[in-house]
């Protein structure tokens, strides 16, 4: 046999390997369950299924053609804020109705799981229009004439390592690059930063989940940090996801830091519940558990909360796959998230109604999700933009309601990539599409703007002064026969 006939023999094969390579990949399990009945405030959890070799099911974006505009519920209408962006994602509302899009992509980096992780990254990336070099850039986006369209386009800086959050306070602008949160002097108005950045603390930098989203209180003093994890379910050793899978809250005028919240694969949107005036935040749960898992979610970060990545997930579902020991007691202590928004659907964006929002009495009290889109599951699910409904006490009910349908185009393509939500100075919601390169602007130009939200008030519970029977039932009533502990 010659050399020529052998190596084509050898090209055949690895041929046929690629191509069955491809068809495990894209093939798949069915999901069982339908998208909705795996959302809610009680969503179906199936059985695990187990994927030594990811199910695949990327959408590859074409683009919009001129005049195209996503389809919106009834009564929305949708026109394009901004266009012609390299990969907006972040987007930031200044107090001066100017916008913050941070245009933006993941750093160099490797993704723990070994070589064929890489791989299999690789190609998604790639597909996805995931794969482009970061622009690292913060534009500034005006409209001064309030008509819907950004007539100014400023460069505000253009130095940064692939930052994510912004926000602005007296005179500060805080940018969380990947791995370092910057300050910056900026005074509203301004169409470029001049000065030297400050850094003010070191963030666990890139790894699988590289993006990092800021949020202050109301006062200006503390800032919160959305910090994914390094991987799936902590298979490159729990060592590299120090700091990781939590929401760190800084305090800005003592410079000391905290974990506030933990156990979160990969927090993403931060917002204020503005009835309870808590911080919530979206959450990208694990992959490779089958198309019905684990649901993604959107919940509340009261402080010490633990939602138990990577060991377990809706309170008490043990992760078998994951090799770390898991900490004694875990499950007396992990929460149920809040809020399903369907597994592999990825919500970034989060922002509630707030006072002057016109987006109709449909959607005038709750919380509006970007769902970026899932990779990890057939048929795709995701890509749209979803309403949650709230009610008077600060509480998500119903199922999510589609405020912009899907952006997929069928035969594996994808228009764009919903991202980023945040409302410009009309009221209207500006939704940023990171491979459409577009900023939607979604309003009900019939709707009159929502009331300020009224915030619950109550009576605190009077202290426990003594512990009767089991702990995990000291602040249920007790029986008829005992004493009210605390009493005289």
């Amino acid at each position: 046999m010659t050399i020529v006939k052998k190596i084509l023999i050898a090209l055949v094969v690895i041929l046929l390997v690629l191509v069955a390579l491809g068809w495990w990949l894209t093939r798949g399990s069915a999901p069982q369950y339908s998208l909705e009945e795996t959302s809610g405030t009680d969503p179906v959890l199936a059985e695990p299924q187990e994927e030594f070799l990811p199910t695949v099911g990327v959408s590859t974006p074409i683009g919009w053609q001129e005049g195209e505009l996503p389809v919106a519920a009834d009564g929305l209408v949708v026109n394009r804020f901004a266009e012609g962006l390299e990969h907006p994602r972040v987007l930031y509302t200044l107090p001066n109705g100017d916008v913050l899009a941070v245009l933006t992509n993941a750093p160099e980096r490797p993704i723990a799981g070994g070589w064929l992780t890489n791989l299999v990254a690789g190609f998604l990336f790639s597909e996805a229009g995931a794969a482009v070099p970061s622009p690292n850039q913060i534009v500034l986006l005006r409209d001064a004439d309030a008509d819907g369209v950004a007539e100014e386009r400023h460069v505000l800086r253009d130095d940064l390592d692939s930052p994510s959050g912004v926000a602005w306070h007296d005179g500060n602008l805080y940018v969380a690059n990947h791995d370092a949160l910057l300050r910056f002097d900026y005074a509203l108005g301004d169409t470029q930063i001049v000065g030297e950045a400050e850094k003010l603390a070191d963030l666990p930098p890139a790894g699988n989940h590289w993006m990092r989203n800021i949020l202050l209180n109301e006062e200006g003093n503390l800032l919160y940090i959305a910090v994914g994890s390094a991987s799936n379910i902590g298979e490159g050793g729990m060592e590299i996801e120090e700091g990781r899978a939590a929401i760190h809250e800084l305090n800005l005028r003592t410079g000391q830091a905290r974990i506030y919240g933990g156990g979160l694969r990969n927090p993403n949107g931060l917002d204020w519940n503005p009835w309870r005036d808590e911080l919530w935040t979206t959450v990208n749960e694990r992959d490779m558990l089958g198309p019905d898992l684990v649901p993604d979610y959107l919940t509340n970060v009261p402080l010490g909360v633990n939602y138990g990545w990577p060991w377990v997930y809706y309170n008490d579902v043990f992760d078998n796959r994951v090799k770390a020991p898991a900490p004694q007691f875990l499950t007396e202590y992990t929460r149920t998230p809040e809020f399903a928004l369907g597994p592999h659907v990825a919500p970034l964006g989060l922002v509630f109604t707030q006072e002057g929002t016109r987006m109709g009495e449909r959607f005038a009290q709750g919380a509006f999700v970007a769902r970026h889109g899932s990779w990890n599951r057939n048929p795709r699910v995701g890509y749209d933009v979803v309403f949650i409904e709230f009610d008077s006490r600060g509480n998500p009910q119903g199922k999510p309601l589609t405020v912009l349908e899907s952006f997929l185009a069928g035969d594996g393509e994808t228009r764009g990539r919903p991202t980023w939500t945040a409302w410009d100075r009309t009221g209207a919601l500006l939704v940023s599409d990171d491979t459409g390169n577009v900023i939607w602007r979604v309003v009900n130009p019939n709707a009159e703007p929502t009331a300020a939200p009224v915030r619950n008030t109550g009576a605190p519970l009077p202290p426990r002064r003594e512990l009767i029977g089991d702990p995990s039932r000291a602040f249920e009533e007790p029986p008829a026969n005992l004493p009210m502990p605390g009493g005289l």
